[in-house]
């Protein structure tokens, strides 16, 4: 059986939370998480998993307090997510690693009037698409300003023939990804709209990451489709005001993480995360270069889909999440690639497990590490 630090563990990267509330054990997970045998070994092991939270003082009470709105009359910190990118960005100043480049096909008669309104009214609801960081005393302060009024530029490529009118948009959406952006000054996103042709228009979006991840995309999709269809018949906005902001959920996070939850938390990962962890070493044509380059790229497939729904039973009979499986595909792959027996796989988790900011545009995304050795098997460990 594994150990309650690698149970947790395993719990943490399927962004399953657990906290302790009047005494009592209490959870939080994505749909489809909480697998037969996770909730099995849940139950089972339940006082043992008190004792831990308890010994370790992470009581997490402060955690489920509610995040409310805070004035706006001092010094706003960032959250340690947006410390971490702030920071990055001053070791390396002026590029473009971390923007977040987003582009939409838009079919039908467009009121582009009607979209650059609904664009500011997204802007003025979510406080975060307003904000710059600042460095005061040399610590970074998140500068929240009260207007912000974006222009949605109109690139017009009707007249060029299709192929080149194609490579002329793989051009643009390429040269707007790389622009970066300085994180002192605002706007820290971007918009453009190109026509291709009478009633055919590729919206093109551009933001820091330090403001956005993932999900917040998916947020703006929503809100721009809802938006826009009021805004284009001369209605209203049908969206309600937020309750919170995202500078609200900053200093939440930092009431909630310091002295001893933050002190135990930062042992726990110098613990799991020190010592001499492995690189790993694929047999790749040339070198590892000495110094990191961030000249990545992407490569997309598609399964069938006799091999997903195939992936899909074998993970129910298994008791995992399709999640699980895929990744414990993956690092077998790497394993017969490199013959290396311990693998270090960093995996990311949306960290939203809070009513109060599921409809926020915002940086909580987090990457959670796992290290398993494929030898484990013989120590009586599972190696998923």
């Amino acid at each position: 059986m594994k150990t309650i630090e690698e149970f947790l563990s395993d719990l943490c990267s399927l962004d399953i939370k657990l906290w302790v509330e009047e005494n009592r054990l209490r959870c939080n997970a994505p749909q489809g998480a909480l697998t037969p045998v996770i909730k099995a070994e849940l139950a089972e092991r339940k006082e043992e998993i008190l004792a831990f939270i308890r010994k370790n003082n992470v009581t997490f009470s402060s955690h489920n307090q509610p995040i409310r709105p805070v004035p706006r009359t001092e010094n706003l910190p960032l959250s340690f997510a947006q410390q971490r990118l702030w920071f990055i960005d001053q070791l390396q100043p002026g590029s473009n690693f971390y923007n977040l480049p987003a582009a939409f096909d838009l079919q039908g008669s467009l009121n582009v009037v009607a979209l650059e309104k609904t664009l500011n009214e997204i802007v003025r609801r979510h406080e975060v698409l307003r904000t710059t960081f600042a460095s005061q005393q040399g610590q970074p302060v998140q500068v929240i300003h009260p207007t912000l009024t974006l222009n949605l530029p109109v690139i017009n490529l009707q007249e060029l023939p299709q192929v080149e009118r194609e490579a002329e948009v793989q051009k643009l959406l390429s040269t707007e990804a790389s622009q970066c952006f300085k994180l002192a000054e605002i706007p820290l996103l971007r918009c453009t709209l190109l026509q291709l042709a009478q009633e055919e228009y590729v919206v093109m979006f551009t933001m820091h990451h330090i403001i956005s991840d993932g999900w917040s995309m998916g947020i703006l999709i929503q809100e721009v489709a809802a938006l826009y269809e009021a805004f284009s018949q001369n209605q209203a906005s049908p969206l309600p005001e937020l309750p919170i902001q995202y500078a609200d959920f900053a200093i939440w996070q930092r009431q909630w993480l310091q002295r001893e939850v933050l002190e135990n938390l930062l042992t726990y990962w110098k613990k799991q995360l020190g010592g001499n962890l492995p690189v790993l070493q694929l047999p790749t044509d040339y070198a590892r270069p000495p110094i990191q380059s961030f000249r990545g790229q992407r490569k997309s497939f598609a399964l069938s889909t006799d091999l997903t729904e195939a992936l899909k039973t074998l993970s129910r009979h298994e008791n995992a999440t399709l999640f699980m499986t895929l990744l414990a595909g993956f690092k077998t792959l790497l394993h017969r690639y490199s013959n290396q027996e311990d693998i270090l796989v960093g995996s990311p988790i949306a960290n939203r497990n809070w009513q109060e900011i599921e409809k926020l545009i915002g940086f909580f995304v987090n990457t959670f590490a796992k290290l398993r050795g494929f030898n484990a098997r013989r120590n009586g460990m599972n190696t998923s």
